[in-house]
């Protein structure tokens, strides 16, 4: 099984990264739709594609009015949005309101059900995370397969969510900060190395990718993916495009 990261920034794009956006290419499921999601159609290998969003905020939802293009390089016969019923009425009434994007593309919104049916006998399951505005997690098994998602929280080696990714083959974990910005992480609701490391540890993960990293920073390693490997030495940090099989 193969995770494309599309975007691996956070907030807004910079001149390294796109903001969050992960497609598994021949199961057809992409988790948030940043602005990475314009790369999408290169890489599906299905008909019909599931977008699976941790939450509404901008940066990881913009990339759904992208949908043109990507069905213009890889054409779909369903494209289905899987969100809170609330978050896809926001979505509804302001990113696609006429003033703003007048045709909006050929996709369908389903709320989100707390289990889901995958291509190849998968499931995805879903967990919520403590965020401003909220966020979820999301983790996806196969028969010998298995990964988590989890962004836009702040990380804790004892928090609930920990139990519900345990095991899993990759965890993909937010590191927006370094840890010297640990305050900032705290109040902003995002995570820093130390933290997503022992989450890492605790959960007994195979393999660890830090994703959503501040543009800010402007340098190849924001976060400081050593600090982490000191404490979960299967840690590397994404970046746009890496291919990661699990």
């Amino acid at each position: 099984m193969k995770l494309v990261l599309l975007g691996t920034g956070g907030y807004h794009p910079s001149a390294l990264r796109h903001t969050p956006c992960l497609l598994i290419p021949e199961c057809g499921v992409m988790l948030d739709a940043g602005t990475g999601m314009f790369r999408a159609g290169e890489h599906l290998q299905t008909g019909e594609l599931d977008i699976f969003l941790s939450h509404v905020h901008l940066d990881h939802v913009v990339g759904l009015t992208y949908l043109f293009d990507v069905q213009h390089a890889h054409p779909l016969r369903r494209v289905t949005v899987h969100a809170a019923a609330e978050e896809l009425a926001a979505l509804d009434s302001h990113l696609f309101a006429k003033p703003l994007f007048p045709q909006r593309p050929p996709m369908e919104f389903r709320p989100l059900a707390a289990e889901v049916a995958l291509a190849q006998g998968g499931r995805l399951t879903h967990f919520p995370l403590e965020h401003p505005g909220r966020s979820r997690g999301y983790r996806l098994d196969w028969p010998g397969h298995s990964m988590a998602y989890v962004t836009d929280t702040t990380a804790r080696g004892d928090a609930d969510y920990v139990a519900k990714i345990r095991g899993v083959d990759l965890l993909v974990h937010e590191c927006y900060f370094g840890d010297e910005e640990a305050p900032w992480a705290l109040k902003t609701g995002h995570s820093c190395p130390t933290p997503v490391a022992e989450v890492a540890r605790s959960a007994g993960v195979g393999r660890l990718i830090l994703v959503h990293v501040n543009p800010l920073a402007g340098v190849a390693d924001p976060v400081g993916v050593e600090v982490a490997r000191a404490i979960f030495p299967r840690t590397d940090l994404g970046c746009d495009l890496m291919e990661v099989e699990f």
